[in-house]
C-alpha cells in the first residue's frame, strides 16, 4: 500500500469514478490513479468542470440533481468506486431540475441540502451507497497528493507564528461543529477572519483590504493562515486545500506562512506552490494530526 494510504486503498476496484468538479484537482486526481494502472473515469459537473482539460480523460457529463441519470452512467462505465473531487458552487434547491429517481429520494436530498457543504457532500455520499457504490476520499486513491507533515518551504515558523499556529488550530477546532469553514487568520495572538461560504481566497482577500485600510496594524510578514478540516467532518469529502493561488493570497495579506494538517489537506501544484512560498520567504507546514 501507498505510504499515506488508508486500508481502502487495497481494496479499490478500476476504474473509478471521479465526480468531477472545478479547478484543476480532479485531473491531478486522474492523472495520480493513471499512473497507478487504476482507469479514471471523469464524471464532469456541467457548469463546473472545464470541458477543454476533460476531454483528455475518458469521460462523461452529468448534472446536478440527476441522481438517476449519475447512476445510471456509474453503471454503465463499471465503477463501483467513486470520489467527488473539485470546486463546485452549492446551487437552491428551486434551481435544480430533479430527475425521477432524484424526486423519489427528495427527502433524504433535502436533509443533505440542510448544513454545510460537508453536509451535503456526505449526505449525497449516503444516497449514492444505498445505490450500491462505495465512496472512498483523495486519502484512498491519490495520497501522494497529500500535505506531508513538516516544513516544506526554506522559511520556517517563527516562535510567534508558532503561538498563533496553536490558536487557529484551537479557533477551527470549536468552530468545526457548526460547519463554518476550515480556514482562519491569526495575527499576533488576534483572530482576525474566519473563512466564510466565499471561502479562502475571499478571506485572503479580507485581510489584505484590512491592511490597506489601517484595520491591522501588525507589521507586514506576522500572521499565519491556518487551515483543517472540520472536527467529526467526514475525510472523504471537501478536505482543505492549499495551491500556488493560496499563497499568492496570503503574500499579499501579508502574511507570515500557512499551516495546514498533514495527510488531511490537499496540496495542489506543489512545486509551484514551493516555488512562489520561496521566493515571498514565506513558510508553509504541514502539522501533526
Amino acid at each position: 500500500m501507498t505510504a499515506g494510504a488508508t486500508s481502502a486503498a487495497s481494496g479499490i476496484s478500476s476504474p473509478v469514478g471521479v465526480v468531477a468538479g472545478g479547478g484543476a484537482m480532479p485531473f491531478a486526481v486522474a492523472e495520480s490513479l493513471a499512473a497507478r494502472g487504476v482507469t479514471p473515469v471523469l464524471f464532469a459537473l456541467r457548469g463546473a468542470c472545464d470541458p477543454a482539460q476533460v476531454e483528455k480523460f475518458r469521460h462523461r457529463w452529468i448534472s446536478v440533481g440527476q441522481l438517476g441519470r449519475a447512476m445510471r452512467l456509474f453503471r454503465e462505465e463499471g465503477c463501483r468506486d467513486l470520489i467527488f473531487i473539485g470546486t463546485l458552487v452549492r446551487p437552491s434547491l428551486s434551481e435544480i431540475r430533479f430527475d425521477f429517481t432524484t424526486l423519489r429520494l427528495l427527502g433524504n436530498v433535502i436533509r443533505a441540502f440542510r448544513g454545510g457543504d460537508d453536509h451535503l457532500l456526505s449526505g449525497v455520499g449516503r444516497i449514492l451507497e444505498q445505490g450500491g457504490f462505495r465512496m472512498i476520499g483523495i486519502r484512498d486513491v491519490a495520497p501522494d497528493l497529500l500535505m506531508p507533515e513538516g516544513c516544506i518551504t526554506r522559511a520556517w515558523p517563527s516562535d510567534n507564528s508558532k503561538t498563533d499556529i496553536e490558536r487557529g488550530r484551537a479557533v477551527l477546532s470549536a468552530l468545526g461543529p457548526f460547519d463554518i469553514g476550515q480556514a482562519t487568520v491569526v495575527i499576533d495572538g488576534h483572530v482576525v477572519a474566519v473563512e466564510d461560504i466565499e471561502g479562502t481566497d475571499a478571506l485572503l482577500a479580507r485581510v489584505a483590504r484590512l491592511r490597506e485600510e489601517g484595520r491591522i496594524r501588525a507589521a507586514t510578514g506576522r500572521g499565519v493562515l491556518v487551515k483543517a478540516p472540520k472536527s467529526g467532518q467526514d475525510l472523504r469529502f471537501d478536505l482543505p486545500t492549499i495551491g500556488a493561488r493560496t499563497i499568492e493570497g496570503v503574500a499579499a495579506a501579508g502574511l507570515a506562512g500557512i499551516a495546514v494538517i498533514a495527510g488531511n489537506t490537499i496540496a495542489a501544484e506543489p512545486q509551484a506552490m514551493i516555488g512562489i512560498a520561496d521566493a515571498k520567504y514565506l513558510f508553509v507546514i504541514g502539522l501533526p494530526a
